[in-house]
């Protein structure tokens, strides 16, 4: 895979598979996997033809180096659209598209805004929606190509833009948790590097194709399962996000039908075929041939890797396919993943973690468990202790710092954010580190994912994890279900001033006797004191959807802290005293049924 680090850009490696392998299939599109015609396929020769027709008409809008928006549904035009920006020499901006929520909206353009663009890009049957959203948000000045309309003058007065490892290629907009997204500048020397750290860790090569439903727009489906088979001349196999969640074993189809090597999804995908696979859906399913199915974007749970593997070994799912990872969209995407190995979880004592120590239990002791996320190999991994910068030993739990080639350049726009974020130096002088804002601990060369330093609630001088109490409810109260919740923390008022106080929220499905939602609010705060010592300030039950999350199915816990103090939310029912928002809101929505 040397030749991948070596290439001088991605469209090199693009252009050398158009002329190499013209008629190779590069990129499906799957609707429906249990259908002859239930695929769309762009040969190579194709995603180049269309990549440079539409560089020719970008060129006569915008400038090597100009951000171009890319608003497009799952599908292949958003591929020919990404790599029409690369051949252009433009930087791609990949983006959600506005949606009807006007959060949804506003962080598009805020994504716009932030990113300077010159243009936007989308395709036909997505015109009128954006159209709209342009003129909405006052957006007119912009440009808007339509991308899949044949229109322009095609691919033969192309010429290949001056183009380096460090030139910029893509801004990766984190998921963010407020309404302020930021833009990882993502360069071409990113993305070969982390196609070869991939390829070298999941044992990729030319015959090994990709695949899944992640969105376009979040980095684990881009720089993940898109570009690391382009880039070695597989193919890469896509579904939409909409249709695993309507049809989850669709995914499960797809990967046998069209000979999926590797995959990934988010640790709740995994929990979502299980609870919804049925026998039936399985009939005839061989997995057999899927090598690694990578689980990352959000803390992998052990429980859910068990019960995944044990629902499908039926169907030849091996345990050591499923490989727990860290990434993030700041390193490019891959850092570490426990690869060839079936999933391994550490019971460490909850007691020490809160003293930020990693210590294993006796056997037969309670604890929590911690997946094994493997070694690091995309980037070199110090564990650093986050207020005095102090490197801590084998053991020590504290914030991770990485360094290596596939650390993006920075966040597009916010240099001072940089040189105290991505430029980071150690107290004993070692510098130019990207500070994650994770927790963890290496143990035995392992990484183990902890928590995010923002998450941790302080609770009468107790470091807690919210997910350890948002499990332990699930756990203990039946009426939650697979459904989500978000605990964090406000300040308290009155005799309270200087503690935090804990809120809990939580979503609930088919309960609206009063009653009965009174008695679920006072059985998890009697779960939180007992499990955790913990008094909570607020309960709040919400409609499922009431969590925000992002894209890839995180928590926005500090965003739920903003709508919750901003008395935003709208739970069918709460218990908490009002001198806890920021701005008290009318009588009905507080201490009562809503």
């Amino acid at each position: 895979m040397a030749e991948t680090v070596t290439a001088p850009n991605v469209v090199a490696i693009l252009r050398r598979h158009a002329e190499e392998r013209a008629e190779q299939h590069a990129a499906a599109f799957v609707t429906d996997p249990d259908r002859e015609d239930g695929a769309r396929w762009l040969t190579y020769a194709e995603l180049d033809r269309e990549a440079r027709s539409i560089a020719v008409r970008l060129r006569e809008h915008v400038a090597p180096g100009d951000r171009v928006v890319l608003l497009y549904p799952a599908g292949l035009a958003f591929l020919t659209a990404f790599f029409g920006c690369l051949y252009a020499g433009a930087v791609a901006v990949p983006s959600s598209l506005p949606g009807r929520y006007r959060h949804e909206r506003y962080r598009v353009k805020r994504i716009a805004d932030d990113a300077g663009a010159t243009a936007i890009l989308t395709d036909t049957g997505t015109r009128p929606d954006v159209e709209e959203w342009i003129t909405e948000e006052g957006l007119d000045q912009l440009p808007l190509l339509v991308t899949d309309d044949g229109a322009g003058p095609g691919p033969d007065g192309w010429e290949a833009p001056p183009t380096g490892h460090d030139t910029l290629a893509v801004l990766q907009y984190t998921s963010g948790s407020t309404g302020d997204p930021k833009g990882v500048m993502i360069s071409h020397g990113n993305l070969l590097h982390n196609t070869d750290n991939i390829a070298r860790r999941l044992g990729l090569d030319a015959t090994t194709r990709g695949g899944g439903w992640i969105p376009h727009f979040h980095d684990m489906g881009l720089m993940g399962l898109m570009i690391p088979p382009l880039m070695l001349g597989s193919a890469t196999v896509l579904m939409s996000p909409s249709t695993f969640l309507k049809r989850p074993h669709l995914w499960l189809r797809m990967i046998d039908r069209f000979d999926v090597f590797f995959s990934a999804a988010p640790d709740f995908a995994y929990d979502v075929c299980v609870r919804r696979i049925t026998d039936a859906h399985m009939e005839g399913l061989d997995l057999s041939r899927l090598r690694h199915a990578v689980d990352g974007s959000e803390p992998v749970r052990a429980a859910v890797l068990e019960r995944f593997h044990a629902r499908f070994a039926a169907a030849g799912l091996r345990a050591e396919t499923l490989s727990p990872s860290y990434g993030m969209a700041e390193a490019t995407l891959f850092v570490s993943g426990a690869i060839d190995t079936p999933p391994e979880a550490r019971t460490v004592s909850a007691e020490r973690l809160e003293r930020n120590e990693f210590r294993l239990v006796a056997p037969g002791e309670s604890g929590r468990e911690v997946v094994n996320c493997g070694p690091p190999t995309g980037a070199q991994v110090r564990i650093v202790e986050p207020e005095t910068r102090r490197p801590l030993p084998d053991g020590g739990v504290g914030e991770i710092w990485l360094r290596g080639d596939v650390i993006g350049q920075g966040y597009w726009n916010r240099e001072a954010t940089n040189e105290a974020e991505f430029r980071a130096t150690t107290a004993d002088g070692d510098t130019g580190y990207l500070r994650t804002g994770d927790l963890g601990a290496l143990y035995d060369g392992d990484l183990y994912i902890t928590g995010r330093i923002k998450d941790v609630l302080n609770l009468r001088g107790r470091n807690l994890y919210p997910q350890d109490i948002e499990h332990e409810l699930r756990a203990q109260q039946p009426e939650l279900g697979n459904l989500v919740g978000a605990c964090f923390a406000v300040p308290g008022q009155g005799a309270r001033a200087e503690d935090e106080v804990l809120v809990v929220t939580h979503e609930v499905r088919g309960i609206k006797d009063p009653e009965r939602l009174r008695e679920l609010a006072s059985g998890m705060r009697l779960t939180v004191a007992r499990e955790f010592g913990a008094p909570v300030g607020a309960v709040l039950l919400l409609r499922p959807g009431g969590v925000r999350r992002t894209t890839s199915g995180k928590i926005q816990r500090s965003a739920m802290r903003e709508l919750f103090r901003s008395g935003a939310l709208e739970p069918t029912y709460a218990d908490y005293e009002q001198n806890l928002l920021a701005e008290p809101v009318a009588p009905a929505t507080a201490g009562a049924p809503a």
